[in-house]
Protein backbone atom coordinates (compact mmCIF):
# COMPACT_ATOMS: atom_id res chain seq x y z
CA UNK A 1 0.00 0.00 0.00
CA UNK A 2 1.54 3.79 -1.04
CA UNK A 3 2.35 5.68 1.75
CA UNK A 4 -0.24 8.62 1.81
CA UNK A 5 2.05 11.15 3.63
CA UNK A 6 1.93 14.52 2.26
CA UNK A 7 4.75 17.53 2.04
CA UNK A 8 3.33 20.80 3.51
CA UNK A 9 4.94 23.82 2.81
CA UNK A 10 3.44 27.29 4.16
CA UNK A 11 4.28 30.44 3.76
CA UNK A 12 8.45 29.71 3.84
CA UNK A 13 10.53 33.03 3.06
CA UNK A 14 14.36 33.10 3.01
CA UNK A 15 16.42 36.55 2.41
CA UNK A 16 20.60 35.94 2.19
CA UNK A 17 22.83 38.61 3.83
CA UNK A 18 23.55 39.95 0.16
CA UNK A 19 20.00 40.80 0.26
CA UNK A 20 19.20 38.14 -3.00
CA UNK A 21 15.23 37.21 -1.94
CA UNK A 22 15.62 33.83 -2.72
CA UNK A 23 12.30 32.61 -1.39
CA UNK A 24 9.00 34.85 -1.56
CA UNK A 25 6.26 33.52 0.57
CA UNK A 26 6.33 29.87 -0.79
CA UNK A 27 3.17 27.81 -0.11
CA UNK A 28 3.16 24.39 -1.42
CA UNK A 29 1.12 20.95 -0.53
CA UNK A 30 3.10 17.98 -2.23
CA UNK A 31 1.30 14.57 -2.27
CA UNK A 32 3.08 10.84 -2.40
CA UNK A 33 4.53 10.72 -6.16
CA UNK A 34 6.49 12.34 -8.59
CA UNK A 35 6.33 16.03 -8.32
CA UNK A 36 8.58 18.76 -10.37
CA UNK A 37 9.27 22.32 -9.37
CA UNK A 38 10.78 23.51 -12.38
CA UNK A 39 12.69 27.32 -12.82
CA UNK A 40 15.42 28.69 -14.49
CA UNK A 41 19.03 28.73 -13.02
CA UNK A 42 18.69 30.68 -9.41
CA UNK A 43 15.00 30.46 -9.60
CA UNK A 44 15.15 29.59 -5.93
CA UNK A 45 14.89 25.79 -6.69
CA UNK A 46 18.18 24.92 -4.65
CA UNK A 47 17.37 27.35 -1.93
CA UNK A 48 13.95 25.45 -1.25
CA UNK A 49 15.53 22.23 -1.92
CA UNK A 50 18.00 22.88 1.39
CA UNK A 51 15.42 24.13 3.53
CA UNK A 52 13.66 20.89 3.34
CA UNK A 53 16.54 19.01 3.28
CA UNK A 54 17.37 20.31 6.86
CA UNK A 55 20.52 22.39 5.35
CA UNK A 56 19.63 26.08 6.12
CA UNK A 57 16.54 27.89 8.00
CA UNK A 58 14.06 29.87 6.38
CA UNK A 59 13.81 33.21 7.79
CA UNK A 60 9.93 32.23 8.24
CA UNK A 61 6.93 29.83 7.48
CA UNK A 62 6.30 26.56 8.64
CA UNK A 63 7.26 22.63 6.77
CA UNK A 64 5.64 19.44 8.01
CA UNK A 65 6.10 15.77 6.27
CA UNK A 66 3.10 14.11 7.62
CA UNK A 67 3.44 14.43 11.33
CA UNK A 68 6.88 15.51 11.39
CA UNK A 69 8.20 19.22 12.43
CA UNK A 70 10.70 19.86 9.58
CA UNK A 71 12.42 23.14 11.22
CA UNK A 72 12.12 21.54 14.78
CA UNK A 73 12.73 17.89 14.38
CA UNK A 74 15.43 17.64 11.93
CA UNK A 75 16.52 14.38 13.22
CA UNK A 76 13.15 12.73 12.78
CA UNK A 77 13.22 14.11 9.20
CA UNK A 78 16.91 13.08 8.37
CA UNK A 79 15.93 9.67 9.35
CA UNK A 80 13.00 9.05 6.75
CA UNK A 81 14.97 11.75 3.96
CA UNK A 82 17.16 10.82 0.85
CA UNK A 83 19.15 13.77 -0.63
CA UNK A 84 20.76 13.87 -4.01
CA UNK A 85 22.30 17.48 -4.15
CA UNK A 86 23.06 19.15 -7.66
CA UNK A 87 26.72 18.67 -6.42
CA UNK A 88 27.48 16.21 -4.60
CA UNK A 89 31.31 15.05 -4.00
CA UNK A 90 32.76 10.95 -4.01
CA UNK A 91 35.56 10.04 -3.26
CA UNK A 92 37.46 8.71 -6.43
CA UNK A 93 39.80 6.22 -4.94
CA UNK A 94 37.18 4.29 -3.42
CA UNK A 95 34.84 1.73 -5.04
CA UNK A 96 31.12 2.15 -5.25
CA UNK A 97 30.59 -1.26 -3.25
CA UNK A 98 32.68 0.06 -0.26
CA UNK A 99 31.86 3.76 -0.03
CA UNK A 100 27.79 2.85 -0.50
CA UNK A 101 28.67 0.36 2.74
CA UNK A 102 30.14 2.93 4.86
CA UNK A 103 27.25 5.65 4.00
CA UNK A 104 24.90 3.00 4.96
CA UNK A 105 26.92 2.63 8.27
CA UNK A 106 26.37 6.06 8.88
CA UNK A 107 22.89 5.68 7.58
CA UNK A 108 22.05 3.61 11.18
CA UNK A 109 22.15 0.31 8.90
CA UNK A 110 24.44 -1.63 11.93
CA UNK A 111 24.01 -5.16 11.47
CA UNK A 112 26.46 -6.77 8.86
CA UNK A 113 24.37 -8.98 6.58
CA UNK A 114 21.69 -6.92 6.66
CA UNK A 115 24.45 -4.06 5.57
CA UNK A 116 25.20 -6.17 2.92
CA UNK A 117 22.06 -7.33 1.60
CA UNK A 118 20.55 -3.46 1.54
CA UNK A 119 24.14 -2.74 -0.26
CA UNK A 120 23.36 -5.25 -3.16
CA UNK A 121 20.01 -4.60 -3.72
CA UNK A 122 20.85 -1.07 -4.48
CA UNK A 123 23.62 -1.41 -6.42
CA UNK A 124 22.11 -3.84 -8.58
CA UNK A 125 18.55 -1.70 -8.64
CA UNK A 126 20.80 1.72 -10.07
CA UNK A 127 22.72 -1.00 -12.61
CA UNK A 128 25.97 -0.52 -10.76
CA UNK A 129 26.77 -3.93 -9.46
CA UNK A 130 28.34 -4.92 -12.23
CA UNK A 131 31.02 -1.98 -12.07
CA UNK A 132 30.51 -2.21 -7.67
CA UNK A 133 34.04 -2.63 -7.33
CA UNK A 134 35.20 0.13 -10.05
CA UNK A 135 37.04 3.44 -8.72
CA UNK A 136 34.18 6.41 -8.56
CA UNK A 137 36.58 8.69 -10.41
CA UNK A 138 36.55 6.04 -13.48
CA UNK A 139 32.71 6.30 -13.02
CA UNK A 140 30.57 8.30 -16.12
CA UNK A 141 28.15 11.21 -14.92
CA UNK A 142 25.23 9.32 -15.49
CA UNK A 143 26.83 6.51 -13.59
CA UNK A 144 27.97 8.96 -10.63
CA UNK A 145 23.96 10.13 -10.42
CA UNK A 146 22.90 6.22 -10.19
CA UNK A 147 25.32 5.67 -7.34
CA UNK A 148 24.13 9.40 -5.75
CA UNK A 149 20.67 7.83 -6.11
CA UNK A 150 21.44 4.64 -4.22
CA UNK A 151 23.13 6.61 -1.52
CA UNK A 152 19.79 8.77 -1.65
CA UNK A 153 17.57 5.44 -1.22
CA UNK A 154 19.39 4.02 2.25
CA UNK A 155 16.90 3.21 4.72
CA UNK A 156 13.72 3.32 2.37
CA UNK A 157 13.47 7.34 2.73
CA UNK A 158 9.82 8.56 2.48
CA UNK A 159 11.09 11.41 1.03
CA UNK A 160 13.45 12.46 -1.60
CA UNK A 161 15.00 15.32 -3.05
CA UNK A 162 16.83 15.31 -6.52
CA UNK A 163 18.03 18.63 -7.38
CA UNK A 164 19.16 18.91 -11.17
CA UNK A 165 19.74 15.26 -11.72
CA UNK A 166 19.78 14.93 -15.36
CA UNK A 167 22.25 17.74 -16.46
CA UNK A 168 24.44 16.96 -18.63
CA UNK A 169 23.51 13.40 -18.81
CA UNK A 170 23.67 11.69 -22.10
CA UNK A 171 20.29 10.97 -23.49
CA UNK A 172 20.82 6.90 -22.98
CA UNK A 173 21.79 7.80 -19.36
CA UNK A 174 18.72 10.27 -18.79
CA UNK A 175 16.28 7.80 -19.96
CA UNK A 176 17.85 4.97 -17.20
CA UNK A 177 18.05 8.03 -14.78
CA UNK A 178 14.25 8.94 -15.00
CA UNK A 179 13.05 5.25 -15.20
CA UNK A 180 15.04 4.80 -11.37
CA UNK A 181 13.87 8.20 -10.29
CA UNK A 182 9.79 7.10 -11.53
CA UNK A 183 10.40 3.38 -9.56
CA UNK A 184 11.47 5.81 -6.38
CA UNK A 185 7.97 7.42 -6.58
CA UNK A 186 6.05 4.75 -6.11
CA UNK A 187 6.16 4.93 -2.63
CA UNK A 188 7.58 8.02 -1.70
CA UNK A 189 7.66 12.08 -1.60
CA UNK A 190 9.82 12.36 -4.72
CA UNK A 191 10.42 16.27 -5.43
CA UNK A 192 12.46 16.42 -8.57
CA UNK A 193 13.79 19.78 -8.80
CA UNK A 194 15.26 21.33 -12.34
CA UNK A 195 15.20 23.38 -15.60
CA UNK A 196 14.83 20.48 -17.76
CA UNK A 197 11.12 20.93 -18.99
CA UNK A 198 11.52 17.53 -20.53
CA UNK A 199 12.21 16.02 -17.55
CA UNK A 200 8.62 16.98 -15.89
CA UNK A 201 6.57 16.24 -18.58
CA UNK A 202 7.43 12.82 -18.46
CA UNK A 203 7.49 11.52 -14.95
CA UNK A 204 5.31 13.93 -12.63
CA UNK A 205 1.83 14.21 -12.18
CA UNK A 206 1.61 17.60 -10.83
CA UNK A 207 3.95 20.43 -10.56
CA UNK A 208 5.11 24.07 -9.99
CA UNK A 209 6.47 27.02 -11.71
CA UNK A 210 9.00 28.97 -9.67
CA UNK A 211 10.67 32.00 -10.78
CA UNK A 212 12.71 34.96 -8.71
CA UNK A 213 11.92 33.03 -5.50
CA UNK A 214 8.15 33.12 -6.14
CA UNK A 215 5.25 30.53 -6.99
CA UNK A 216 3.82 31.17 -10.65
CA UNK A 217 2.28 28.65 -11.09
CA UNK A 218 1.21 24.79 -9.68
CA UNK A 219 -0.87 22.38 -11.60
CA UNK A 220 -1.45 19.07 -13.20
CA UNK A 221 0.70 19.33 -16.04
CA UNK A 222 -1.42 17.94 -18.69
CA UNK A 223 -4.01 20.21 -17.06
CA UNK A 224 -1.56 23.45 -17.65
CA UNK A 225 -1.22 22.24 -21.41
CA UNK A 226 -5.43 21.96 -21.86
CA UNK A 227 -5.18 25.21 -20.88
CA UNK A 228 -3.28 26.47 -23.84
CA UNK A 229 -5.00 25.38 -26.41
CA UNK A 230 -5.56 27.56 -29.24
CA UNK A 231 -3.35 29.87 -27.05
CA UNK A 232 -0.45 29.01 -29.06
CA UNK A 233 0.54 30.32 -32.49
CA UNK A 234 3.70 29.27 -34.40
CA UNK A 235 5.26 31.66 -37.42
CA UNK A 236 8.77 30.85 -39.67
CA UNK A 237 10.43 33.89 -40.03
CA UNK A 238 13.83 35.50 -40.83
CA UNK A 239 15.94 36.86 -37.83
CA UNK A 240 15.78 40.47 -38.76
CA UNK A 241 12.17 40.55 -38.43
CA UNK A 242 11.97 39.35 -34.64
CA UNK A 243 12.68 42.71 -33.31
CA UNK A 244 9.49 44.38 -34.79
CA UNK A 245 7.48 41.26 -33.72
CA UNK A 246 8.88 41.60 -29.73
CA UNK A 247 7.18 45.30 -29.83
CA UNK A 248 3.78 43.31 -31.30
CA UNK A 249 3.56 40.24 -29.96
CA UNK A 250 4.18 38.17 -26.73
CA UNK A 251 6.97 35.90 -27.89
CA UNK A 252 7.25 32.88 -25.61
CA UNK A 253 10.03 31.04 -27.29
CA UNK A 254 12.32 31.38 -30.46
CA UNK A 255 14.35 28.20 -31.91
CA UNK A 256 16.73 28.30 -34.74
CA UNK A 257 15.53 25.56 -37.83
CA UNK A 258 17.43 25.21 -40.72
CA UNK A 259 18.64 28.83 -40.63
CA UNK A 260 15.22 30.29 -39.83
CA UNK A 261 13.39 31.33 -37.01
CA UNK A 262 10.77 29.84 -35.41
CA UNK A 263 8.72 31.77 -32.79
CA UNK A 264 5.99 30.35 -30.54
CA UNK A 265 3.59 33.25 -29.42
CA UNK A 266 0.93 33.38 -26.76
CA UNK A 267 -2.42 35.01 -27.85
CA UNK A 268 -6.34 34.18 -27.10
CA UNK A 269 -7.21 35.61 -30.10
CA UNK A 270 -5.94 34.16 -34.03
CA UNK A 271 -3.63 36.26 -35.23
CA UNK A 272 -3.48 35.47 -39.34
CA UNK A 273 -0.55 36.96 -40.88
CA UNK A 274 0.98 33.30 -41.43
CA UNK A 275 0.88 32.75 -38.01
CA UNK A 276 -0.57 29.06 -37.88
CA UNK A 277 -1.88 27.49 -34.54
CA UNK A 278 -0.07 24.28 -32.59
CA UNK A 279 -0.84 22.06 -30.26
CA UNK A 280 1.23 23.18 -26.70
CA UNK A 281 3.54 21.39 -24.83
CA UNK A 282 4.56 21.93 -21.47
CA UNK A 283 7.82 23.99 -22.60
CA UNK A 284 4.85 26.43 -24.34
CA UNK A 285 3.23 26.28 -20.56
CA UNK A 286 6.72 27.13 -18.99
CA UNK A 287 8.03 29.65 -21.40
CA UNK A 288 4.18 31.34 -20.89
CA UNK A 289 4.35 31.79 -17.33
CA UNK A 290 8.19 32.55 -17.34
CA UNK A 291 7.60 35.79 -19.87
CA UNK A 292 4.27 36.74 -18.72
CA UNK A 293 5.65 37.00 -15.31
CA UNK A 294 8.70 39.42 -16.87
CA UNK A 295 5.78 41.46 -18.38
CA UNK A 296 4.62 42.15 -15.24
CA UNK A 297 8.00 42.90 -13.36
CA UNK A 298 8.64 45.55 -16.24
CA UNK A 299 5.15 46.75 -16.20
CA UNK A 300 5.64 47.17 -12.40
CA UNK A 301 8.84 48.96 -12.19
CA UNK A 302 7.60 51.21 -14.93
CA UNK A 303 4.62 52.61 -12.36
CA UNK A 304 6.99 52.87 -9.96
CA UNK A 305 9.38 55.31 -12.19
CA UNK A 306 6.11 57.47 -12.70
CA UNK A 307 5.25 57.67 -9.81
Amino acid sequence: MKDQTTLSIRNVSKTYPNGVKALQNISLTIPPGMYGLLGPNGAGKSSLMRTLATLQEPDEGTIHFGSIDVLNQKDKVQQTLGYLPQDFGLHPKANAEELLNYFAVLKGIKERKSRREVVEALLRQTNLWDVRRQKLGGFSGGMRQRFGVAVAMLGNPKLIIVDEPTAGLDPAERVRFLNLLSEMGENSVVILSTHIVEDVSELCTRMAVINKGQILLETEPQKAIENLNGKVWRRVINKSELPALEQEYVIISTKLLGGRTVIHIFSETSLGRGFEEVSPDLEDVYFTVITQDSIKNVVQKDKEVLI
